[in-house]
């Protein structure tokens, strides 16, 4: 057990190339709120549906390929469903949903700067 504590939130830091863009498609596409923003600073923050998990939107001018760091993977009820209302808005996938069977169902998508990010569904029943 580490000596500090923690104060049970998580960010998860993306790159960007416009900061506004982007936050409307956390809010049109995802359906996440926009908790602040300091445009000056190029930071702004949309919170997940999960309590104390925010995403950071980190405006940079160098080229953003979005292929590196941590993919945050959101956990759905239905992820045809999901899938399929992200397809309707124009959202890319990288394939095929994929499944473990007895376990999970994953499809990976991508934000405007390709950025990955999945939905997953679990497949295990619960006791």
């Amino acid at each position: 057990m580490p000596d500090f504590s923690y104060n049970g939130t998580i960010t998860l830091s993306s790159s960007v190339k416009d900061l506004d863009a982007s936050i409307a498609w956390f809010r049109d596409i995802l359906g996440f709120e926009e908790i602040f923003k300091v445009a000056e600073a190029g930071w702004a923050e949309v919170a997940t549906p999960a309590d104390g998990v925010s995403i950071g939107l980190d405006q940079t001018d160098a080229d953003v390929e979005g292929s590196g760091g941590s993919v945050p993977v959101f956990g759905v009820v239905d992820i045809n469903e999901a899938r399929a209302e992200l397809e309707a808005k124009g959202v890319q996938f990288a394939g095929e949903t994929v499944e473990l069977p007895g376990m999970v169902k994953l499809a990976t998508f991508f934000d405007p700067d390709g950025n990955r990010y999945m939905f997953a569904q679990s497949l295990v029943e619960s006791a």
